[in-house]
């Protein structure tokens, strides 16, 4: 089996940019109800993943500006604690799982780093279920 099977495109996940600002990715994760979403650069290359807690250790070590503050906060000015580690869409199964178990999603890059999506743990949970359910 291909991962590409699993595969969420990039059209269809939120994502973030290096040049938003903090409030831009606070509203954004907020609406789409996100703990954690992928920073990618303008080419579209995978940089990272910006999660709740790092904007909330961001914030407590700042002594929690204003929202209107947030609109002058780089997002790149946030230190990542733990990025979710990508995988080039030619990794085996078995490395995918690998991945799937240590974090909440894959993000998942071609040959050059371009984000292309993720692959969710929920995804591949649900597969394993309905698979063992067909037995």
């Amino acid at each position: 089996m291909n991962i590409l099977f699993f595969l969420t495109p990039k059209e269809k996940v939120s994502h973030i940019f290096n040049d938003d600002t903090l409030r831009q990715v606070v509203e954004k994760m907020e609406f789409h109800g996100y703990s954690a979403i992928p920073l990618l650069d303008k080419e579209g290359k995978y940089i990272g993943t910006i999660t709740e807690g790092d904007l909330l250790w961001y914030l407590k070590g700042h002594d929690f500006p204003d929202i209107y503050q947030l609109e002058d906060i780089p997002i790149t000015d946030i230190e990542r604690k733990r990025d979710n580690n990508a995988v080039n869409i030619q990794v085996s199964m078995e490395e995918l799982f690998e991945k799937v178990t240590n974090q909440n999603f894959v993000p998942v890059v071609d040959d050059n780093n371009v984000f292309i999506g993720i692959i969710t743990r929920k995804d591949i949970i649900l597969y394993l279920a309905n698979k063992d359910n067909a037995n």
